[in-house]
């Protein structure tokens, strides 16, 4: 839309926050103000300008058990870790670079050079920020608290992807296929970063980029999930040191850290309502104390299923049911109970990397942890283990949805939330019904859901009527009316209608009827079980955000030019109507 050709969020962020500390100067110098910037980079989609990416060209050749190794190489020369550190294992399900066949290397070390890019991208405008401050005379007295991710490497990008959602709707891809598809309808590596794909690097990267630790994203039990570099600056209070603080601490301990650096007392009411007890310790004992005794007793740690307890020094963990990095084990899914888990032990002090497993050798130890772990939990409301699971895999018919079976929508009604709107998601047969005013080649956009990464839209082109399911970019199903539909009032019918299936993405029928006739019908072979995208959202009369469909993308948002009198839509039950048959 109007936002330009070289819009970037995260410039835009860095931008409204200069913004903000110069009308503060300007307009209300005597008050201090607190800034908390926190942008979409790194996390996935890697979305970054090309020349980015470009920088890192040829960088990442040598592949990712080497990259890890290089990465783990200068971590100790830099004293970042303690010399001592062993290196683990790469996971033995993991793919191994040489595993990766020649053809597909292109695409993988692309997906890299991207990640780097963005993560080049991402500091230079928070690096912005502060140069504002240096500007402004503001930095030697503000304290900055700078924190590299918001968790480990993550894993869903599996074999590399150009569509993150795949994963989270368990949709079956190979690395041959995503490369089909970004060559036929992107015209090749180049799409990736661009904002016609929601690109993610191969999980084997992900691996790499957790060195020294074991595991990634959505793990809690190694420090490949969870660590992430800390750095506190504010010259006039803390005097600038190299050495590594290398206290235990977690991200709870941050906002102690900030009222006790300006002497704030934790409100135990706020407008009358009583506040919960404020977790976390402050690090500023740790400032001007490099080997200060931490003050940090025990943290729990949790995602779904997967947890750890760290006390005193030792850590105890479970991997969960979940592999990050794998297919879903049906089995190992359905058989988990957290009662027959095992727990893995470490003692932090001699072992920074989780390298060596004690829990063998202390099985009192082990219990001990374990103990304290319950006790964190239910102080925590952690209870029952592995909850975020319920919907994810168990129930997603329980996910956010609204509770409406019909729904009577009106045009220009827009950006309505996916969790708020109608539901064409697996097993949730409907029936939409738009009474319409269509001018000759009536074109544009009745209404959709989704963007790029999957969603559902149906639209005129030149006079014909379309409904296209996109079931990620690689999985389209588009039904088209067998010839244009002439000019005036019409009633148009979209029925999608899931029989029975076990399937965890199952088929569907797509018809389209025109004043009660059946114009149109393709099979969705495979449905979106959970979530279309991430970010977007309902529309009626046009489809703004990211397109849906690669056919109007180039005149997104492709607004509706007749009118749309009523769309009205409601769910029906899927088994029991024939296909011929308008309800």
């Amino acid at each position: 839309g109007s936002m330009g050709l070289g819009y970037h969020l995260t410039e835009d962020m860095a931008n409204q926050a200069i913004n903000f500390i110069r009308s503060n100067r300007a307009l209300t110098p005597d008050r201090p103000f607190f800034i908390y910037f926190a942008p979409g980079g790194t996390h996935g989609p890697h979305h970054v300008h090309k020349e980015w990416a470009d920088k890192y060209k040829g960088k990442f050749d040598m592949g990712w058990e080497k990259l890890r190794n290089i990465t783990y190489q200068k971590q100790k020369a830099m004293g970042w870790i303690p010399a001592s550190t062993e290196l683990p294992p790469i996971e033995e399900f993991m793919q191994k670079w040489e595993e990766i066949p020649e053809n597909e290397k292109a695409f993988q070390l692309r997906l890299m050079e991207v990640y780097a890019g963005y993560l080049e991208h991402t500091d230079t405008q928070d690096g912005k920020v502060i140069e504002e401050l240096e500007r402004q005379g503001l930095f030697n007295n503000t304290l900055v608290i700078y924190i590299l991710g918001d968790n480990g490497a993550s894993a869903e990008g599996f074999h590399g992807t150009i569509d993150e959602l795949l994963t989270e709707n368990s949709l079956p891809n190979t690395a041959q296929q995503q490369i089909e598809v970004m060559d036929r309808d992107f015209g090749g590596l180049d799409a990736l970063g661009s904002k016609v794909v929601d690109n993610m690097y191969h999980s084997s990267w992900a691996w790499a980029l957790d060195s020294p630790f074991k595991s990634t994203k959505l793990v809690a039990a190694h420090f490949g999930g969870t660590r992430t570099p800390m750095v506190m600056s504010w010259p006039k209070v803390i005097q600038h040191d190299p050495t590594p603080r290398s206290q235990f601490h977690h991200v709870i301990d941050v906002a102690p850290t900030v009222y006790e650096a300006i002497g704030i007392k934790f409100p135990q009411h706020v407008e009358g309502m009583q506040q919960m007890p404020l977790d976390g310790v402050s690090m500023v004992y740790t400032w001007n104390n490099a080997t200060a005794e931490g003050r940090k007793s025990a943290q729990y740690f949790e995602v779904m299923g997967s947890r750890g307890i760290y006390k005193d020094g030792w850590f105890a963990s479970v991997l969960g049911p979940r592999i990050p990095w794998a297919a879903t084990n049906e089995t190992r899914m359905k058989e988990w109970s957290p009662d027959t888990d095992v727990w893995e032990l470490y003692d932090l002090s001699k072992d920074f990397s989780q390298a060596k497993d004690l829990a063998a050798q202390m099985p009192e130890k082990v219990a001990k942890m374990k103990e304290i772990f319950m006790v964190e939990a239910t102080q925590n409301k952690v209870l029952p283990i592995g909850a975020g699971l319920y919907t994810i895999y168990y129930h997603p018919e329980e996910g956010p949805h609204s509770p409406l079976t019909e729904w009577n929508l009106h045009e220009g009604m827009t950006r309505i939330a996916e969790s708020n709107a109608p539901g064409y998601h697996s097993r949730q047969s409907s029936l939409s019904t738009i009474d319409v005013d269509l001018p000759e080649n009536g074109s544009g956009v009745l209404f959709c859901v989704g963007g790029t990464s999957a969603g559902f839209s149906v639209y005129f082109d030149k006079g014909y009527l379309y409904a296209e399911y996109m079931a990620t970019l690689l999985y389209r199903y588009i039904a088209k009316s067998t010839q244009p539909v002439a000019a005036g009032k019409h009633k148009i019918q979209v029925r999608l209608i899931y029989p029975k299936s076990e399937s965890l993405y199952p088929p569907a029928d797509l018809t389209l009827f025109v004043d009660g006739a059946n114009v149109g019908w393709v099979k969705v072979e495979k449905s979106i079980r959970l979530v279309f995208d991430a970010s977007e959202t309902f529309d009626v009369g046009m489809d703004l955000g990211a397109p849906v469909s690669l056919s109007y993308a180039e005149r997104a948002p492709f607004k509706f030019n007749g009118k749309i009198e009523l769309l009205n839509v409601k769910y029906i039950n899927g088994t029991s109507v024939p296909r011929d048959v308008v309800v």
